[in-house]
This record gives C-alpha cells, sequence and structure tokens, in this order.
C-alpha cells in the first residue's frame, strides 16, 4: 500500500498529504510519515511548496485530532464507563484520567510527535474526560507541528535516500 501511496504524491499532492495525517490521527493504518517525507522530498526536487506541504500535513492532522476529541466527548465517556466495569481495567482508566488531568497539556503535546501511536487515544480520552478544548487543540497544533515540520524537513534533507531518513526518524 505504501508504493501505491507514495506514486500518488505527486499527483493528489496536497489533498493526499493532509488526507493521509488526518486518517493516521484517527488509529487508521496509513503511513503519513513516510508520505510526509517523500513529500519533503519532491518539496527539495521542486515538485511542491515545502511551506505548503508542512501546511497540508499540519492541517489533515489537526483536523483529525479534534474528530478524535469530539468522538470521546460525544460517546466516549459511555465507552470507558463500560470497559472500567472490569476492577483491574477500572484502575488503569483511573490512573490514565489521573495521569490526564496532571500532566494533560504535555501528555497531548508529546503523543503528537514522540509517542505518536498513543495520540489518536490521547484525543478519545481527552474528549470522554472534557479537558479543555482550548488548551487541547493550541498544545495539539503544536505537537502536529513539530511531528509534521520534522518529517517533511528530514524528507527534504534526505530527498536522495528518503529510506535513510525513515531509518533515522523511526529510531
Amino acid at each position: 500500500m505504501t508504493d501505491w501511496l507514495l506514486a500518488l504524491v505527486p499527483g493528489y499532492g496536497l489533498w493526499l498529504i493532509a488526507a493521509t495525517t488526518l486518517l493516521s490521527c484517527l488509529a487508521l493504518p496509513f503511513p503519513a510519515s513516510v508520505i510526509m517525507l517523500a513529500a519533503g522530498g519532491f518539496a527539495a526536487a521542486g515538485d511542491l511548496v515545502l511551506w505548503q506541504v508542512i501546511a497540508a500535513a499540519l492541517g489533515g492532522a489537526v483536523v483529525g485530532d479534534q474528530i478524535g476529541y469530539g468522538a470521546g466527548r460525544i460517546g466516549g465517556a459511555r465507552l470507558l464507563d463500560r470497559v472500567a466495569q472490569s476492577q483491574a481495567r477500572a484502575k488503569v482508566i483511573s490512573r490514565a484520567r489521573g495521569v490526564m488531568e496532571a500532566k494533560g497539556a504535555i501528555a497531548v503535546f508529546l503523543t503528537r510527535w514522540l509517542f505518536s501511536p498513543l495520540g489518536p487515544y490521547v484525543n478519545l480520552i481527552s474528549g470522554a474526560m472534557r479537558s479543555n478544548w482550548l488548551q487541547f487543540t493550541l498544545w495539539g497544533i503544536a505537537g502536529e507541528a513539530v511531528w509534521c515540520g520534522l518529517y517533511v524537513l528530514m524528507g527534504r534533507a534526505f530527498a536522495g535516500n528518503l529510506e535513510a531518513a525513515s531509518d533515522m526518524l523511526g529510531s
């Protein structure tokens, strides 16, 4: 699937980048990081404009975060309550809620780029806990800016060898 998506980057460019980051922020298995690396390479070659690539990736990611937060706000509390019926799970959820209440902003920021696989779930928990939307959004944008900027700029810097950039960022 990755090769097929990469082949679409020059033709669909910004829309594909935005859609891929949006879907990955909803925990769907789309290779957003690889697409951003490739888009950075296309920007280095002059096929795409660097700031537009970063803006498209950031826009898609922020919209994806907002959808996840909204889903948590609408139905997440019921889901968390259902999962918490088990005594062992109730302790874990209670602890997660405590961490989000105490360190919610930094948790949102770090799960956008450093611990990105957790990001979609933090979105749901944040919405379910009715975390402050503005704080969630501002920290989310800051974290997504780091994620998008890092991958697109690394793709630009390693335009000739995207595999090396992917390996370096993956570790």
